[in-house]
């Protein structure tokens, strides 16, 4: 007896389905942060001090000093505890040998523009020599726009049990 695809094709999907039902309810569930605006009477014991307290961000505990202390250490590389003048240059040195592609200690202006360059023949579709000024917008730095902080009213925030993450 042969079977129609579409019958076959059913079966299979119905198998799928019931398959991931039943992994789904084996599957253990975690629990997450629900946010939910405060009631009323919560809203009315929040005062302006409280709520600007509960925004208040932890302290770092290190110190502008030990900031100071991890630079210098950074730069010190034989930690001899002075920083001599070719320690204090080594990053410009490795900045320089990157653009210094024919490697004769000499910087052309084509080696230090090299990105602009390379920026400028990308966006010359017509290979003219000349940007139009929608050419010259593909040039244009891609920046991310800024996003402002949503909070919640009143500042309280209560835990509750969230869906468990789909896998991937």
């Amino acid at each position: 007896m042969i079977v129609p695809k579409w019958l076959a094709a059913t079966v299979v999907a119905a198998l799928m389905v019931c398959a991931v039902m039943l992994w789904r309810q084996s599957a253990p569930h975690a629990a997450a942060v629900h946010f939910s605006a405060p009631t009323a009477a919560e809203a009315a014991e929040i005062t302006p001090a409280a709520a600007a307290a509960a925004l208040v961000a932890p302290v770092s505990d290190v110190t502008p000093a030990d900031r100071e202390a991890k630079r210098f250490s950074r730069y010190d590389k034989d930690k001899d505890g002075a920083i001599t003048r070719d320690e204090y240059f080594v990053s410009r040195k490795k900045a320089f040998a990157k653009l210094d592609i024919n490697h004769d200690d000499k910087l052309s202006f084509e080696e230090y523009s090299v990105k602009a360059i390379a920026k400028f023949d990308a966006a010359d579709t017509k290979h003219d020599g000349r940007l139009t000024p929608e050419e010259f917008a593909t040039t244009a730095v891609k920046r991310r726009p800024r996003t402002k902080a949503v909070c919640p009213p009143g500042g309280a925030v209560t835990a509750a049990p969230e869906e468990p993450a789909e896998a991937q």
